[in-house]
């Protein structure tokens, strides 16, 4: 008499091969989901920076302005009206702040944008990519070059 079906050691051996994948492919898409988030992030404040020195170039102000009026990025923060010394918040999905944009002079247009000193692979992988965003930025005022 002939049975079909697969013996038991067939069966453990497909597990254990399955079981190999699985140990090798998880860490492999967990390291990817936080290179997506610090790309995300790292291109959020690139485009931040952006609309920040075309909207003061618009308004000429940012004082009593909302964030939504300037930006629809996500940011982490809970007041959106900006005023001097305000900070708009730019984060990781586990809440932690990365990066913070601070409003020194509303009216003049002066920006910081400066990495927070929040622990965790991403927020540090974003401190590194955006290094060369990580200064004061003078939408206003006199140093327009002719």
């Amino acid at each position: 008499m002939k049975r079909a079906g697969f013996t038991m050691i067939e069966l453990i051996f497909v597990i254990v091969i399955l079981g190999i994948l699985a140990a090798v492919a998880i860490p492999k898409l967990a390291a990817t989901r936080t290179d997506a988030q610090v790309s995300k992030i790292s291109t959020e404040a690139a485009t931040l920076v952006s609309e920040l020195g075309t909207f003061y170039t618009a308004q000429g102000t940012f004082k009593g302005k909302d964030s939504d009026d300037i930006t629809n990025i996500d940011l982490k923060t809970s007041d959106h009206d900006i005023q001097n010394t305000d900070k708009l918040v730019l984060g990781d999905d586990n809440n932690n702040t990365c990066l913070e944009f601070t409003f020194n002079n509303v009216d003049d247009g002066n920006v910081t944008v400066s990495a927070a000193n929040a622990s965790g692979t991403v927020c540090t992988a974003v401190k590194t990519a955006t290094e060369n965003l990580q200064k004061t930025y003078n939408f206003g005022g006199s140093n327009v070059a002719y």
